[in-house]
């Protein structure tokens, strides 16, 4: 007989009353931190300017939470945020008491949707090579992605589904049933992409744009794949032959394989040229 692990962390690091400081909310913040390390190192190695680093920065950060915050109210909850604007934008509760509730609902495929667009925007000012940011932000992305999911895990959410695994986790904030950690899963399999994209970047150089196309690709199959040991996230999702997570990692991929096998016919190699006026 196994012994599960028992899944029972405090999500909230600080309770002051009228701010709670969560354990994801540090996580998200520690994982663009060292997603910024990773931009930093890829920047200087171009001798891009800081200003344009950290003018990319307060792009990704909008674009990912705003995204994101979107993504969940539009894809995952629509009948219920239809009716509650404000509270979309507002990460906290007016009644029956004023509280700090940081934004409880964020879709990875709203954020990159919206990283995606803020980053057109953003090389089309900086006169930067789109492909590049492209490439680069996807690398740091990877990283990121991890840390979100383990806040997720820290949070007892986007649980999995009941198994018998040896490894499997009993979160004791919503039942006594043991499951697939599948947060967990995530979060091994975007380190797994990091490293991969990382290496490729730095041993094998590819043309511009190779690496984000790869990054789709990897990135959404893995998703697309862990979402069969998920629960669903909405009640709705019970009928649907994919559910809604699987749906929307279908077209990133569909990108991501055309976008790879556009650049593997390309007789150029990744140079890392951009414009740095």
């Amino acid at each position: 007989m196994y012994t599960y692990i028992l899944w029972n962390p405090d999500g909230i690091i600080v309770d002051l009353g009228f701010f709670a400081l969560r354990w994801y909310s540090l996580l998200f913040a520690l994982g663009f931190i060292a997603g910024y390390q990773v931009l930093q190192h890829y920047f200087k190695k171009e001798g891009i300017k800081q200003e344009k680093l950290d003018r990319l920065n307060i792009y990704l950060i909008i674009a990912t939470v705003v995204g994101a915050r979107l993504g969940h109210c539009l894809f995952y909850d629509f009948e219920y945020y239809s009716q509650h604007i404000t509270e979309i934008f507002l990460p906290v509760q007016f009644s029956p008491t004023f509280q700090f509730t940081g934004f409880q609902g964020l879709a990875s495929h709203g954020g990159g949707i919206a990283l995606i667009i803020a980053l057109i925007m953003y090389a089309r000012r900086e006169r930067v090579s789109l492909f590049w940011v492209l490439d680069v932000v996807a690398i740091a992305t990877a990283l990121v992605g991890a840390f979100i999911r383990l806040g997720n895990l820290m949070n007892s959410e986007i649980i999995g589904k009941p198994s018998s695994v040896a490894w499997a986790f009993v979160f004791s904030k919503i039942d006594s049933l043991p499951r697939h950690p599948a947060q967990l899963y995530e979060a091994i399999l975007y380190l797994i992409i990091f490293a991969i994209l990382s290496a490729i970047s730095q041993y094998k150089p590819k043309p511009q744009g190779y690496i984000f196309g790869l990054f789709l690709t990897l990135v959404f199959s893995a998703r697309f794949i862990v979402e069969f040991f998920k629960e669903n996230q909405s009640a709705f999702e019970a009928d649907m032959f994919l559910n809604m997570g699987q749906w929307l990692s279908t077209p990133f991929i569909i990108i991501g394989l055309v976008l790879l096998y556009a650049k593997h016919k390309q007789n150029t190699t990744h140079t890392g040229e951009v414009a740095t006026s």
